[in-house]
């Protein structure tokens, strides 16, 4: 059985201590039966549902647009493009008529 590196400071000296994995670098301690992918961002639309790359989304708000005469309509719905791990806006969508603008998840719901 190969063990995996650490996953806190990518050390290739860890052991294994019963059910769990042991860095002696810098001391962390993982079970490799639980571990998900820790890097992973979850983004969640206004309802609570996890958003992946190419769900259907429509808005739930009416929303200005900085630079455009016209904003976007409650309703508009579009594909997300890209998920962006960012503290404003972090759904990347492509809507007809406006173009390519990031959205905060909290405005959209899975369609």
């Amino acid at each position: 059985m190969s063990i995996p590196a650490c996953p806190k400071c990518s050390s290739n000296y860890a052991y294994q201590d019963q059910a769990y994995l042991v860095c002696p670098e810098c001391g962390y301690e993982w079970n490799p039966a639980e571990m998900t992918d820790e890097n992973e961002f979850i983004v969640k639309d206004a309802n609570g549902t996890v958003l992946r790359v190419g769900d259907k989304v429509t808005l739930i708000k009416d929303l200005k647009v900085k630079g455009a005469s016209q904003g976007l309509k409650i309703g508009s719905k579009t594909t997300i493009r890209k998920i962006v791990e960012s503290k404003d806006h972090e759904l990347d969508c492509k809507f007809s008529g406006v173009g390519e603008i990031m959205v905060t998840a909290k405005y959209v719901k899975k369609v």
